[in-house]
């Protein structure tokens, strides 16, 4: 008779097979009840597994027999990721690694942040493509994880989960939703159990039967249509506000159906029109209404409309001042480019205005910074970049600008690595 051989083995965390499937489920529904049934510690649990050669044989062709007579799943919607993710996560608990700082005092009203704000952090974990992990700490030190996930967007302060995070929103219907709102499901009988959370960023269509969801799941980050309120426990999920968002009115909706033309211009009055203001007003627009916004057209309207418009880059008939399907759309799902502050500077010919030298300096952390650093990466100068971009401005950033100040043939002093006027009309040309 052969000796048992007796193995280690610690399930990986984004293993879709059966037996780490099983592991995980069980070292979840391990935790003692004065956690409250979280589904995890810092670390999965160790087990000894007692195998023998012919049961790794038989259980893998068990595995492989059952897999081959398993029905196909829905299609993918988004080129790869499953609709319907397993989502452990971690506990709550403060920031970790380079981007940590103090947990909130106790009692500490919440950070106030705009719903722009909100769905501008959600879309960098999206584009830097955030690997899942309920262990691990992004550069900015919140948990890889759903909850981790909206815990940075919100600007909380630390690493909550599914079993907190309510606590710092306001419950609303969800024909109320706006971008930058959650829907939550907690499963408190057994919170590895589909617990799980998304921000909303806005409808789809005008049935509001889809809406654009950011959330965190494996294999990343990721945005798509979602029915709502989710593929699967749709009912249970709980619609909540940042108790601590600015901007935006209970029971507005924020539809991405464009209303129709004739909605806006000289002599229009309508609830529309105070929509539109609104939404304008969070995209930096607050400059050009002395009053309002209102559902009187004006020329603080057009002026507003027109200054959203040539952010994007749009010239002539696209930046009239009178809002389109693509302007409404940007507006409505927090999209686009923010209209920038009055003495941004820049050129015509430049679709992002140089927003000054204050905000590339050591110690600064601004989200110019990780636009910067996008660009200089898509323009072929960030190799100096271990990871990121992101919003700290670091050595990395400096060496990148001044590689492509040199690559425009200047030295000394406008070769620095601190962007000016020049190199970033040259960088966003």
């Amino acid at each position: 008779m052969s000796v048992p051989v007796f193995e280690e083995y610690e399930p990986a965390v984004d293993c879709g097979c059966a037996g780490c499937a099983v592991r995980r489920r069980s070292a979840a529904r391990a935790l003692p009840v004065r956690r409250g049934g979280h589904p995890a510690a810092h670390g999965a649990r160790r087990a000894l597994v007692l195998a023998t050669a012919a049961g790794v044989v038989l259980s893998c062709g068990a595995a492989g027999a059952a897999a081959a007579g398993q029905a196909p799943g829905p299609p993918r919607a988004d080129g790869g990721a499953d609709p319907e993710p397993s989502t452990p996560q971690g506990e709550k608990g403060p920031l970790r690694g380079a981007g940590a700082s103090g947990p909130p005092s106790a009692g500490s009203a919440a950070p106030k942040t705009t719903r722009a704000e909100i769905i501008d952090w959600a879309r960098r974990w999206v584009g830097a493509k955030v690997p899942y992990s309920m262990e691990k700490y992004w550069s900015d030190g919140y948990r890889q994880d759903c909850s981790g996930y909206v815990s940075m967007a919100w600007n909380l302060g630390s690493n909550e989960w599914t079993g907190s995070l309510a606590a710092y929103g306001t419950r609303i219907a969800r024909a109320d939703l706006q971008p930058g709102d959650i829907l939550l499901f907690h499963n408190p009988a057994d919170p590895s159990q589909g617990s799980h959370v998304t921000i909303f960023g806005g409808w789809t269509d005008a049935t509001r039967t889809h809406y654009v969801a950011y959330e965190q799941a494996r294999p990343r980050t990721r945005k798509q249509s979602t029915p709502l309120a989710y593929w699967n426990n749709s009912d249970r999920y709980v619609a909540y506000r940042y108790k601590g968002v600015t901007g935006g009115s209970p029971g507005s909706g924020s539809s991405t159906a464009f209303p129709g033309a004739d909605r806006f211009g000289p002599g229009t009055d309508n609830e529309y029109v105070t929509r539109l203001g609104r939404m304008l007003v969070e995209r930096g627009g607050r400059r050009f209404y002395a009053v309002g916004p209102g559902p009187v057209w004006s020329a603080a309207d057009r002026r507003a409309t027109q200054a959203f418009q040539r952010a994007q880059g749009w010239q002539g008939r696209e930046a009239d001042g009178l809002p389109g399907p693509d302007t409404w759309r940007l507006l409505a799902t927090v999209g686009g480019r923010s209209i920038p502050a009055a003495d941004a500077g820049g050129s015509p010919h430049t679709a992002v205005a140089f927003p000054g030298r204050g905000y590339f300096k050591p110690g600064q952390s601004n989200s110019h910074v990780d636009r910067l650093g996008e660009q200089l990466v898509k323009k072929g100068y960030g190799k100096h970049y271990v990871s990121g971009p992101d919003p700290r401005w670091t050595e990395a950033d400096r060496r990148n600008v001044e590689a492509f100040q040199r690559a425009q043939g200047w030295r000394g002093g406008a070769a620095d690595g601190y962007p000016g006027p020049e190199t970033w009309r040259r960088l966003f040309a």
